[in-house]
């Protein structure tokens, strides 16, 4: 183990601290710096997959745009600061884990040490690739179908703004944090905890939980909405199990 032995108690509180407070720097900056660059922000990035001309739905030759509306006397304002802060946390989310990483590594041995950094940085990585899912994929199948569902002709969809960023931030930050799964099998397996036979044995038990994560995270419960996000989930139970196999395969051979 490191020198962490000889801080004494407000030394890790003065340490958490410190990082807590650049964290914050960081986060207010990034913060700022987006919300003062609305227009690219919001025309280029969050209000895209709304466009006839986003490119998920230029490759699959899909014709498809809506158009928002606001409804409520503080809404643009209150979700251009909303967006601006998730947005910020998002991009600077390698930072915030490298500061955990930093806070916690000098409490580890040395072969703790290797394999929590490798799952910090595998950890940024499956963020941002559920992050990517949930943007590119998830929500704009999502929108897609909703704008075209109606119960009657007589009953034209007109969707507010607010409407549209809850399901946006609902697809992009779930996303996001389930896709952190599988960093946490790897520690745990990486550490002889969790196993490939146990995960196998409990394949069945996990695709009722992808179910049930599936229709809480969706809004509604119509089964294409759980179809759309239940695929990724179980993809991704089954990635788990893969990583598991060489964590545990290796954790073996390092021994």
């Amino acid at each position: 183990m490191s020198d962490s032995s000889e801080m004494t108690f407000w030394d890790h509180l003065d340490a958490l601290r410190a990082s807590v407070f650049r964290v914050a720097v960081v986060l207010v900056a990034a913060t700022v710096g987006l919300f003062v660059f609305k227009d690219f922000l919001f025309d280029q990035i969050i209000l895209a997959p709304s466009k006839s001309d986003f490119f998920l739905y230029r490759w699959i030759g899909a014709e498809f745009s809506i158009d928002l509306v606001n409804i409520e006397v503080t809404a643009q304002f209150m979700i251009h600061m909303k967006m601006s802060f998730l947005c910020a946390i998002i991009l600077t989310f390698p930072y915030l884990i490298f500061k955990i990483w930093q806070f916690i590594a000098p409490a580890l041995y040395d072969n703790e040490k290797r394999k929590v950094r490798n799952a910090f940085l595998f950890a940024s990585g499956l963020f941002y690739t559920g992050v990517a899912i949930g943007y590119v994929l998830i929500f704009p199948l999502m929108l897609n179908f909703f704008a075209d569902y109606q119960v009657s002709d007589a009953v034209p969809n007109m969707f507010s703004l607010s409407s549209y960023i809850s399901l946006l931030t609902a697809m992009v930050l779930t996303f996001g944090i389930v896709f952190e799964f599988p960093t946490l099998v790897a520690l745990l397996s990486s550490l002889g905890i969790l196993k490939k036979e146990t995960m196998r044995k409990y394949r069945r038990h996990a695709i009722c939980a992808v179910v049930i994560l599936a229709a809480i995270i969706t809004p509604s419960g119509d089964p294409f909405s759980l179809m759309v996000v239940a695929i990724p989930l179980y993809l991704l139970f089954e990635f788990s199990v893969l990583i598991c196999r060489s964590s545990g395969q290796k954790s073996i051979e390092n021994q």
